[in-house]
């Protein structure tokens, strides 16, 4: 019995998730194609390049829905037939009839997680590299940042790619403009590469472009800028969760709160890669009120509306969370635990209520 719910409930996720994925990539597509082949040489391949990347994006996001839709035409399917009722006759209890889904579910949570943290982050850290180049020439490294600003002191830094971490940072096509106290810019000095030289970034190359002469100036030799600009500027500048692992992220805030800065949106992040990934195991529990009560007395429909409307509110009230606690409404373990558990509560009782 196990092994039949258990085998009919993976094949309906696996469907599902098939028939989202397949829809809304092609929405997606249809939607960013203009702008994939406004980009100088792209043409077809380039639109399947950004179809692969983005289907983990959308298997990770939609597996959790796919979950829930799953249980419900399960358990419609298997009340309709009666199975349900002979299940309980044999003396089954309502969670033991819902321990198979429980099961696939949780297998489904640790292949999201282990999906996340391998495929996911990579395929999401190339795929904004390169829609940061407007769909040019795709970044080989997808640790790479692009179109990154800096302030330093009263001047600004702009660099098109950088790369590293810690002192081994480096800038490509990097610009510094000096400013005077009204915030006018009257020189930009400009170097294809800098390192971080502790203090200060060593342009090599540079060229000096005074604004009211309009004279460009090519310097002698390396020289020393915007000794005002930390490397750990640009973790806090450009670290983005999606695009890292638990691990990378970990070093991240641990470097960010060395350098003595708030890390409540990143660590509230951080927590919600382990629940997120866990929700797909309250999607029976949410979806079980499709299972029990007569099919014959014509409000299965009402149940399996009731089972759709706890889950998708599920989604609303994490995401709602997730923004508190970036605003600090709440704190980072609470902003990504407490949809999770006030959800298992529902679920439950709703469970023991409507199971007679």
């Amino acid at each position: 019995m196990t092994l039949y719910i258990a085998r009919l409930f993976a094949v309906r996720i696996v469907a599902v998730l098939l028939m989202l994925v397949l829809v809304l990539q092609m929405l997606d597509l249809l939607s960013e194609s203009g702008h994939i082949l406004a980009a100088k040489g792209n043409g077809q391949m380039e639109l399947l390049r950004y179809g692969m990347l983005r289907t983990p994006q959308l298997v990770s996001r939609f597996l959790p829905y796919s979950v829930l839709l799953a249980t419900i035409i399960t358990l419609m399917t298997l009340n309709q037939n009666s199975e349900v009722i002979a299940m309980k006759a044999a003396g089954l209890s309502a969670h033991q009839v819902l321990a198979p889904l429980f099961l696939v579910s949780a297998a489904a949570s640790v292949f999201t997680f282990t999906f996340n943290e391998r495929v996911v982050v990579r395929s999401t850290a190339t795929l904004k590299a390169w829609q940061d180049v407007d769909y040019g020439a795709v970044p080989t490294d997808s640790d790479v940042k692009s179109n990154v600003w800096l302030q330093d002191g009263p001047n600004i830094v702009f660099a098109k790619t950088i790369s590293g971490r810690g002192t081994a940072t480096r800038m490509s096509e990097v610009s510094w403009y000096r400013r005077d106290p009204t915030g006018v810019v009257t020189e930009i000095v400009h170097a294809p590469l800098a390192t971080y030289t502790h203090p200060g970034w060593r342009f090599d190359h540079p060229t000096s472009f005074d604004v009211q002469s309009a004279a460009l100036t090519t310097l002698p030799g390396p020289k020393v800028y915007a000794s005002g600009v930390e490397p750990t500027q640009i973790i806090i500048r450009k670290t983005d969760a999606d695009r890292e692992s638990i691990t990378q992220l970990s070093q991240s805030i641990a470097e960010i709160q060395a350098a003595g800065y708030r890390t409540n949106e990143l660590d509230g992040k951080w927590w919600h890669k382990i629940s997120g990934p866990l929700s797909a195991v309250l999607m029976p529990l949410l979806g079980s009120v499709a299972a029990f009560g007569l099919a014959r007395s014509g409000k299965l429909f009402v149940r399996a509306v009731i089972g759709m409307a706890l889950g998708f509110a599920y989604f609303v009230v994490d995401n709602a969370a997730l923004a508190m606690g970036n605003f600090g409404g709440y704190s980072p373990f609470l902003a990504a635990w407490s949809p999770f558990l006030l959800f298992l509560l529902i679920g439950e009782t709703v469970l023991i209520r409507t199971e007679e």
